[in-house]
């Protein structure tokens, strides 16, 4: 009843074809584009870690005095970030649109997204798409010429040499078996992530992180704020056909919420290649 009435699938509209290569909208290197919502201008990151889109509290403001949103819901939805802090908010629908492609009527949870909301700390984004547009959509991600490009399944064909990662459906999420040292983990692919890799605390210490090496300060942007995370220095990770040596690994907090991932892949893990997700 939720995922067919409540929240249904979107249904993405590709007017002019196979869309082409959009610069990144934000100076960062996770998968940004410029997008209306509502009719207003905005930023649209595009967050594989993020179960449900996202509509900052503060753009919905704006757009509901612009008589520019659809249908209202009272469902309360709650929401966690890393970290483990938590949100309750509500839905509305509105229409948005990127370059090559539009989603009418996009159902979106309300919330406060804090600081990656703001353009002097922050990308300035008002919209996250996550997993619920991406099962709809395929992303390719330029890491190097920092560029992004949604298509509709089966538009465009994957590129000789391509090379598949052992990937799993996890609910509406992409899991990678990665391995730390050695040993091995599930990780959750996160595109709204920089990182090469981010462990919860349990998962550092199942891997043999917490064994008394020095561990620095650090903090991320995340859902409403910003996080304090320690951070480790790694020997060896390794995903997919590529090993990464001496490596920094964020360790944030444990969350107890249900399905929340203990381990994210990050965009680092990307670095100077292209990364199709479908």
């Amino acid at each position: 009843f939720k995922e067919t009435v409540l929240w249904p699938r979107p249904r993405p509209a590709f007017p002019a074809g196979v869309p082409a290569w959009t610069p990144f909208a934000a100076p960062a290197v996770v998968p940004t584009m410029p997008g209306t919502v509502g009719g207003r201008e905005t930023v649209v990151l595009i967050d594989s870690g993020a179960q449900y889109s996202v509509l900052d509290r503060g753009l919905h403001a704006r757009l509901a005095a612009d008589g520019a949103l659809g249908m209202s819901y009272p469902l309360p939805l709650l929401a966690w970030g890393v970290g483990g802090r938590a949100q309750l908010g509500r839905a509305t629908t509105v229409d948005v649109s990127v370059p090559g492609l539009s989603l009418p009527g996009l159902r979106t949870a309300i919330l406060d997204l804090g600081p990656i909301a703001e353009t002097e700390r922050g990308l300035g984004v008002g919209l996250i798409l996550g997993q619920d547009a991406l099962a709809t959509l395929v992303l390719d991600v330029d890491t190097t010429s920092a560029r992004v490009r949604l298509s509709a399944p089966g538009a465009l064909a994957d590129p000789p040499g391509a090379q598949a990662l052992d990937s799993r459906r996890a609910g509406g999420a992409l899991k990678l078996p990665i391995s730390v040292e050695g040993r091995p983990l599930d990780a959750l692919v996160d595109t709204g992530a920089s990182a090469l890799v981010s462990l919860s605390r349990r998962s550092a210490e199942k891997v043999g992180l917490l064994d008394g090496r020095p561990l620095e300060g650090g903090s991320s942007l995340v859902l409403g704020g910003q996080v304090q995370a320690e951070v480790a220095r790694v020997r060896t990770v390794a995903i997919g056909r590529r090993t990464f040596a001496d490596e920094p690994v964020p360790i944030f907090g444990d969350v107890t919420a249900p399905g929340f991932p203990d381990a994210l892949v990050g965009m680092a893990a990307f670095a100077g290649s292209i990364m199709r997700m479908d």
